[in-house]
């Protein structure tokens, strides 16, 4: 059931981002929601699942955008491992600590993708730093906004079930 739940999320994440990325105008920095659903699956899952949901996420998100099928998976593979570890060692259950995680993933990110396709000489990044700062603090900020909605939820829901009970 975990696993449906997490895999219907990466598309749901997937979905949005091929939605919204017509409506962005050129020259800003993009969310990556695909990343945030990965991170947000190891924190909860830990770093098996969350190497599984980046490689998934990852493969797929190449498949429909990239024309080299492996790089995004690679990158988002070890972002969501190393997302899920991280979990395990610290408390990252408050804002402040699960932004600087999204952003450092970003970066995490950034690095290996870039890295990879300048190494294999595929593609030039002449000055990549502004755009991947903007991208992470954008990322940082619609995940923690996301993990607390998704939080909130439930218990929104409970209260709201226990105060029609009471009335009765």
């Amino acid at each position: 059931m975990r696993s449906a739940v997490a895999l219907a999320a990466i598309f749901v994440a997937l979905a949005l981002q091929t939605t919204l990325a017509g409506l962005v105008i050129r020259g800003t920095a993009a969310l990556d929601l695909v990343l945030i659903v990965v991170v947000y699956i190891a924190l909860k899952s830990g770093p098996v699942t969350g190497l599984l949901a980046g490689t998934v996420a990852g493969l797929i998100q190449d498949a429909l955008s990239n024309p080299i099928l492996g790089i995004g998976g690679l990158a988002k593979t070890m972002v969501g491992f190393l997302a899920g570890l991280l979990a395990t060692q610290f408390i990252l259950n408050g804002p402040l600590p699960r932004f600087v995680l999204i952003v450092m993933a970003t970066a995490l990110h950034a690095a290996i993708f870039m890295g990879l396709y300048v190494l294999l000489d595929l593609r030039q990044f002449p000055d990549p730093i502004p755009a991947v700062v903007g991208q992470a603090i954008g990322n940082g900020f619609v995940g923690v906004v996301g993990f607390q909605l998704l939080e909130w939820i439930p218990g929104f829901v409970d209260r709201r079930r226990a105060g029609r009970f009471l009335k009765r």
